[in-house]
């Protein structure tokens, strides 16, 4: 009841986010409209959208808990509903060489990421941003990551912005290696699944090349998506001391209060989202979630992410996201290099 009596308060900055991603969603009708194809996704667009907002005008107090709201908690929902995409009858046709494979190139990934963005001189939060980011499923596991490490909202804007761009110039270069690289239709999709950062993005970087790249890259990329529950479990046994790391700003939108306790409570060792996300795989894969649910559920996840990231973009301060830009791209670039190489390796491995 208390929480139906702060509703009202929480409606402005809700209304803002959903605001800023109506205009995200109409920019994509829009792309797709000129171009034939949407450059930047909604969530991109969404964060540089409230982003120009939060630079030319400060949202008042009557808009900062809806747009806190948006940032952590609906953000955590759309992470749940993630977990219905996941089937694990599908990840296990895959046989144990490739599974094995993938989860040690995102292991691999991950250290040298954070590593390089260490030496570069990347605060530890946006280090690891990144290299989530980067070695996982791009977007979502920077959203999914932000919440355990105590991110702020200028790390996940520019963890998130960078990636993204990066992105898109993988998706569109990418199939230039099939030839290049020798590589045949199925070998090409363990390459985009590997490489590439969303299940759509995945899509549009195999589908000129075959049916079969299709089919194994999603696969693949399904796997890197299984990875998220276990990186994060990983962090969140080290969230009080990524919380108070000496070398970092003040949290912000996405931080929320950063624990003073550097002993992590076991029940508190996994977040409440990802137990949420792995129940609605498990269910996935029973086959307890009726076939008709499975799209309203990703349409929603969707959406909640895009709003989550319209209310990121509404905390950034540009200028702290233009003074970590050179040290961000550096890190994407090496480590989506050593990404590519390592999973290159891999394919010969399996030959």
């Amino acid at each position: 009841m208390d929480r139906l009596t702060r509703l009202p308060r929480y409606l402005p900055g809700i209304a803002l986010c959903a605001a800023v991603s109506l205009a995200a969603l109409g920019l994509e009708i829009e792309e797709q409209t000129v171009f034939g194809r949407a450059w930047l996704e909604p969530l991109v667009l969404a964060i540089l959208i409230g982003a120009a907002i939060r630079t030319a005008w400060t949202p008042g107090p009557a808009f900062r808990p809806g747009i806190s709201v948006s940032a952590k908690l609906l953000l955590e929902v759309a992470v749940v509903l993630l977990g219905a995409s996941v089937s694990f009858a599908t990840v296990m046709a895959a046989g144990p060489v490739l599974l094995v494979g993938i989860v040690g190139v995102v292991v691999f990934a991950i250290l040298f990421s954070f590593t390089v963005g260490r030496i570069l001189g990347l605060r530890t939060r946006l280090a690891l941003l990144v290299a989530c980011g980067n070695s996982i499923c791009g977007n979502s596991a920077i959203a999914a990551v932000a919440p355990v490490i105590g991110a702020d909202s200028d790390d996940v804007a520019s963890s998130i912005a960078f990636t993204a761009v990066l992105g898109v110039v993988v998706v569109l270069t990418l199939p230039l290696l099939v030839g290049v690289a020798g590589l045949n239709n199925a070998e090409y999709g363990v390459l985009a699944g590997l490489t590439v950062y969303a299940v759509p993005q995945v899509l549009a970087a195999t589908a000129p090349v075959s049916a079969l790249s299709v089919q194994v890259g999603t696969l693949v990329k399904l796997v890197r998506v299984l990875m998220l529950g276990p990186v994060v479990l990983v962090l969140s046994m080290f969230q009080s001391r990524l919380r108070e790391e000496p070398d970092e700003l003040a949290p912000t939108i996405a931080a929320g209060d950063r624990a003073k306790d550097r002993r992590v409570a076991i029940h508190r060792l996994v977040p409440w989202f990802i137990i949420g996300f792995v129940a609605l795989a498990v269910l996935r894969s029973t086959g307890l979630i009726p076939t008709a649910l499975l799209p309203p559920m990703a349409i929603a996840a969707t959406l909640l992410t895009i709003l989550s990231m319209a209310a990121l973009g509404l905390g950034v301060d540009i200028r702290t996201v233009a003074q970590a830009g050179p040290k961000v791209t550096t890190t994407v670039v090496l480590s989506l290099l050593a990404l590519g190489s390592i999973s290159l390796a891999l394919i010969q491995c399996m030959r």
